[in-house]
Order: structure tokens, then C-alpha cells, then sequence
């Protein structure tokens, strides 16, 4: 998969690089620049003056000077457009918002109606800053990603530590993190324990606290005492990065709503103009007191009103705020296209394993026979020593007093468990197929434990049993309960785990249907028959290499982000930072409001639009009617879309 380079620059807030919507608009500097205000406030006071001194009659105020006067006011606000009106005719675009005002406002000029002229491009240019001042509103959230994007790293080298950037510290080098300061890159802990806010990472503001040997994530934030850790990623491929990447992508990527809406405009637009011309002479052959300067303001007023701003402007503003709200809660949309296929699913398919588990093996039971468990522990203990598998390090967990017994002559009997010596007894753990082989008889209560279970024998004597299990997350139930209410029909649960544990686990969850001992294949087989129904738009919820497949294959494709694979999280289409499943519910929450908007939005521009083209044409609105049905109506537009980032979504 080509993945498109981080261009950093294009998110940085003290970047000088102008920012420019796709629809043309250049807003030029920030909002709260004072200079992006000048403009604006020079043609409102020369409107009121100019408008007070018509009010009043003054007698200087007449024929050459009043246009003069008026002229300038309007060349503020209404120069950049007319610049942007000749940009886009000299690239073939003729039909733009840019060319209606222009010879909407050239044409008031034309027949003396100067301060509606200038009133129009006026509340454009407002409208304009208020829209600028949304957008960073919406950016806002994915801003603060940069300011904890790390500055320096304090990496070990040569017997110290140095100062460098953390583009040049490689992978496997040590570095340390001060009290406050910024983790420079991801890596695994090398100290007994830290505490870290990862609130920009994930959306959490509760600390996070690790132990050793755990991941440690590029961004977070140190909060006691110094930390050293050992780097397993370059800075590039960083979690910091990472999402910085998927952020800048995801606002490029259209929704279907949005492309449809640029298209249209692209149609509807010249026929409006059309039509305003048609206002302008078809009523000379119709109308016997026909006058050219009226029929010729109404098709002015005809071309204000068909300014498309609110739609272009309002609608990738509303997915925009989408995908802010989103990352603020620690979910991160690929695009605004998934922000609308959120919105269709009815249908979840999850894995279990990192998913709705915590992926972490714990001890659940100790059963030992013959023997008081902390002696028996300790046997058991001294030869899983010797093993690096995800089990052997849960049962490593157990606190036993006491001195540690050792093993040797430890041998592991593959697909069995392991064989050797501790305190010159002879021991072996593993499964009921070793015990079978070395005809040793174990308890029937065996027989009825779905978990992972280790048996061990000491002096070829069964001596009891572990079972081991994963944990459910704590908000697994929950969420199951709460996908129901929000119309998921159906949730199925598919794992590569056994059957058995599988079922276990969906019985726990009051999930109907699952299936356990799958293999990437069979989990991408079982989603390609659900997909046979068309009235199905799937989810698939997943965080392993192996359920990469199945998150392609899947209408939307949401990973695990803290545990999951770097294949998964590259192949999904959301990324849950936090690793809760209960994040579901609040992307399907956001991505619901967010169209919600967005259709409100449509209903609001079209709605106005056309009660006051019906009014223009029929000589009952006035310039500013007009004004108000264009960019009055953004206004209202971009002020619903704001709504999202003052949504409370708990």
C-alpha cells in the first residue's frame, strides 16, 4: 500500500504556508491575525458613512464622488474575489461563485446600486472570516497532536546522554525521559514502572500507568520521575506520526455527499445564470410596461442568491468538524467517506483477542494436588522460566515466598509442553497430550475446562493444574449491549482462539453467534457470506496481522489502535487510539450527528434559496434579501457545523 508522505507543514499552526479549501476559497492568514480583519472593517465603516451620508442628502456627496467613494469601499472585499473569478475562467472554470458575484456586484455598480454592490462582497468577506475561524475551530483538536509532537530526545551515547533530533535516533538505542517531558519515540520500557498522559494519543485524560517491558508510545508525556526506554520504531514510523498522517489524509478524502454536492453546483450553476439572463430579456416580449433596469437588478439579484458558498462551503466544514470531534475522543477517521459509511452499518463482526479481550494471559486457578500450591507453584514456576510463551509469562506473574526453585535439563517436546528436573524430581508441563504419552492418569475435572489449561506432573504423579485465561475489557459488555440500541442487528464474533474459549466468551457477552479456531482465510470467508446479502453493510472490528484481510474486505474496517498490529492499522479504515470497544458506539454516535448536520445544512441552503429566487424573480426581494440567502445562510451553516465540537457524546 503507497502511503503519501508527512507533510507536517500542512497541519503546523506556524506554518505560512496560506491555507486554501479545494472549493477555491483562500482565507489567507489565521483568524485571529488582525490584518484578516482589516479589509473587512475598512468597507463596512465606508459602507455606513457612505450609506449615512445618502440617508442625509449631503450635498458634496453626489454623482463622482459617491462612486468614488462606494468604489473604494468595495475594493477590499471585493478585489480578492474578482482576482479569483479571472484565476478560475483563465483555468477554463467559468461558472464559479466568484464569477456570480462579480457580475452580480459589476452590475449593481452599473445601475447605481452601489451599496448593495458593496454590501454583498462586504458579508461575503465575513462570512469568509467566520468560516476560517470554524475551521481552525475543527482543527483545533488535530493542532494539539503538534504541540506534542517531541522536540529533542536525550539518547545514550558514547557513556552519555546526548541532545539530538528524534528523526536521527535509530531503533534499539537507549533514551531517557524526564519529569514533563515529551516520550520522542515509541519503544518498550526499560524501567520498573512509569506513569504517562497520553490524552493527545488517545483522547483519555486519566494517567496511564505501565510496568516494564511495556509499550511506551511517541507523545506521551512523562509524569514521574525519570524513565529511560529503548526505542523499537524510527520517529517516521512513530504512533505520533502515524496519526499525524492518517489526519492529514483523512480531510483530503471526500465523502459521496460532498462530491455530489461540488458536482452539482458545477450543473446548477451556469443554468442560473442562464436564467438570469432570460429574467433579465424574455419579459420585453411579455410584459407591456417593461422597464431594462428593473428585470436587469432582479437577475442580479437571481445571481447572488444561486452563489453556491453555503453548500461548498458548509458541507466539508460539517465532515471536517466530524473528524475533529472524532480524534478529541481518541477515533481517528481515514476520510470523511467512512464518517458516512459509519452511519449505514447494521451488521459487526469482531474479533475476540485484543478486541473485546485485553489480550493479557492471567492466572484464573490453582489447583494443586498432593501439594500446598506455593511449593507447587514454585516446581512449575522454575521450568516455565524457560519459556518465552505468553502463558509461561502469566504464570511468571505468581507471587510465591520463599527461595525460587531452578530446572535443568529442560527440554520442550513441541506441540506438548515441556520436560526436565527441579530439585531432582522430574517434572513436565504442558497439555493433556504429554500427560497421555507419559501415562500419567489426571483429574476428570480437566474435561470440563474451556480455558487455557497447564497440567503438571512431579515424580510422574499428576500434581495439579493451571488454567489461564484472557480477561474481558471492562467495557466489553456494555458495548455489546449498547450496539444493540443504536440498531446493530446483527454481531458476530469470529477468532482464531479455540472454539471453545470462543463460544465461552460470546456466552459472556449475550453474543448469538461466533466461531473460534479460524484462520485468516476462514475469518474472510465467513465475512464474504454476509456480504452476499446486500442488505448488510458490515463493520469488522479487529487488531492482529491476521485480520487484516477481513478489514479490507469489510464496508469499514476499525482497528484496535494501542495493541493492534501496524498491518492492521494500516489496512482499517478507523483507528480506536484507546483500545476500548465501547468507542464503537461513539464513532457510530459522531459519524450519525455529523450527517445529520450535514443534511440540515443541505435542507437549510436549497430551502432559502429557492423561496428567494422565487421572490427576486418576481421583482419581492431586494439586494439584501439576496445577501442573506447567500451568505447569510452560510453563516447559519458554518454555525450548525461548529455544533460538533460542542457535542457532549457521553
Amino acid at each position: 500500500m503507497k502511503k503519501k508522505k508527512l507533510n507536517l507543514k500542512d497541519l503546523n499552526p506556524n506554518s505560512e504556508k496560506e491555507h486554501s479549501h479545494d472549493d477555491g476559497h483562500n482565507h489567507g492568514s489565521e483568524p485571529n491575525n488582525f490584518k484578516a480583519y482589516i479589509p473587512a472593517i475598512i468597507s463596512f465603516i465606508m459602507l455606513i458613512v457612505g450609506i449615512a451620508l445618502d440617508y442625509f442628502d449631503v450635498a458634496f456627496f453626489k454623482d463622482w464622488i459617491r462612486i468614488i467613494w462606494y468604489s473604494i469601499a468595495y475594493l477590499p472585499v471585493g478585489f480578492p474575489v474578482l482576482k479569483e473569478g479571472w484565476n478560475s475562467i483563465k483555468k477554463g472554470d467559468v461558472f464559479t461563485e466568484f464569477f456570480l458575484m462579480s457580475i452580480a456586484t459589476i452590475g449593481a455598480f452599473i445601475i447605481g446600486e452601489y451599496p448593495e454592490g458593496v454590501a454583498v462582497m462586504l458579508f461575503y468577506a465575513v462570512g469568509e472570516l467566520f468560516q476560517n475561524a470554524a475551521v481552525n475551530r475543527a482543527k483545533s483538536n488535530i493542532k494539539a497532536l503538534l504541540d506534542v509532537r517531541p522536540n529533542e530526545a536525550l539518547v545514550y551515547r558514547n557513556n552519555d546522554f546526548i541532545s539530538v533530533n528524534p528523526e536521527t535516533v535509530e531503533i534499539g538505542e537507549k533514551v531517557q525521559v524526564r519529569v514533563g517531558e515529551k516520550v520522542p519515540l515509541d519503544g518498550i520500557l526499560l524501567s520498573d514502572k512509569g506513569s504517562f498522559n497520553t490524552a493527545a494519543l488517545t483522547g483519555e485524560s486519566k494517567p496511564n500507568t505501565i510496568s516494564k517491558s511495556e509499550k511506551v508510545f511517541a507523545g506521551s508525556i512523562n509524569l514521574d520521575g525519570v524513565i529511560e526506554i529503548e526505542t523499537t520504531k524510527e520517529f517516521k514510523d512513530s504512533s505520533i506520526a502515524r496519526i499525524l498522517d492518517m489526519v492529514q489524509n483523512a480531510t483530503a478524502r471526500k465523502s459521496k455527499t460532498e462530491l455530489f454536492i461540488r458536482k452539482f453546483a458545477r450543473i446548477y450553476t451556469p443554468i442560473v445564470v442562464f436564467l438570469a439572463i432570460g429574467v433579465t430579456f424574455l419579459p420585453y416580449f411579455f410584459v407591456d410596461d417593461y422597464v431594462f433596469r428593473d428585470w436587469l437588478y432582479r437577475a442580479l439579484i437571481f445571481l447572488v442568491i444561486s452563489c453556491p458558498c453555503a453548500l461548498v462551503i458548509s458541507i466539508p466544514l460539517g465532515y471536517f468538524g466530524g473528524l475533529g470531534a472524532a480524534s478529541k475522543n481518541g477515533i481517528l477517521f481515514k476520510g470523511a467517506s467512512f464518517l458516512d459509511a459509519m452511519t449505514k452499518i447494521n451488521t459487526l463482526v469482531m474479533d475476540k483477542t485484543g478486541t473485546v479481550t485485553k489480550g493479557v494471559f492471567k492466572i484464573k486457578e490453582v489447583k494443586a494436588i498432593g501439594w500446598e500450591e506455593t511449593e507447587f507453584m514454585k516446581y512449575l514456576m522454575a521450568m516455565e522460566e524457560q519459556s518465552t510463551h505468553p502463558i509461561a509469562k502469566a504464570i511468571l506473574e505468581y507471587k510465591a515466598d520463599g527461595e525460587d526453585f531452578n530446572a535443568t535439563e529442560v527440554s520442550e517436546i513441541a506441540g506438548k509442553g515441556l520436560k526436565g528436573i527441579v530439585n531432582g524430581k522430574s517434572v513436565l508441563v504442558g497439555n493433556k497430550t504429554l500427560m497421555t504419552a507419559n501415562n500419567i492418569e489426571v483429574a476428570k475435572e480437566t474435561n470440563s475446562i474451556v480455558e487455557s489449561i497447564v497440567l503438571v506432573a512431579i515424580d510422574k504423579k499428576f500434581a495439579g493444574y493451571v488454567v489461564i485465561a484472557d480477561e474481558l475489557k471492562e467495557d466489553a459488555k456494555e458495548t455489546i449491549i449498547n450496539l444493540r440500541k443504536v440498531g446493530i442487528t446483527t454481531i458476530m464474533m469470529l477468532s482464531g482462539d479455540k472454539d471453545s474459549i470462543t463460544q465461552k466468551v460470546a456466552s459472556e457477552l449475550n453474543i448469538k453467534q461466533a466461531k473460534g479456531g479460524l484462520l485468516p482465510e476462514d475469518k474472510l470467508n465467513e465475512v464474504e457470506i454476509l456480504k452476499k446479502n446486500s442488505e448488510n453493510k458490515i463493520a469488522f472490528i479487529g487488531d492482529g496481522i491476521n485480520d487484516a484481510p477481513v478489514l479490507a474486505a469489510s464496508d469499514v474496517g476499525i482497528a484496535m489502535g494501542g495493541l493492534g498490529s501496524d498491518v492492521a492499522i494500516e489496512t482499517a479504515d478507523v483507528i480506536i487510539q484507546t483500545d476500548q470497544p465501547s468507542k464503537v458506539i461513539r464513532a457510530i454516535q459522531i459519524s450519525r450527528s455529523t450527517r445529520k448536520i450535514v443534511w440540515q445544512n443541505i435542507g437549510l441552503a436549497f430551502g432559502v434559496k429557492v423561496i428567494v429566487l422565487i421572490l427576486g424573480a418576481g421583482g419581492l426581494a431586494t439586494m439584501w434579501e439576496a445577501v442573506f440567502a447567500d451568505v447569510g445562510v452560510a453563516l447559519l451553516a458554518i454555525l450548525n457545523a461548529v455544533r460538533l465540537q460542542k457535542m457532549n457524546w457521553d
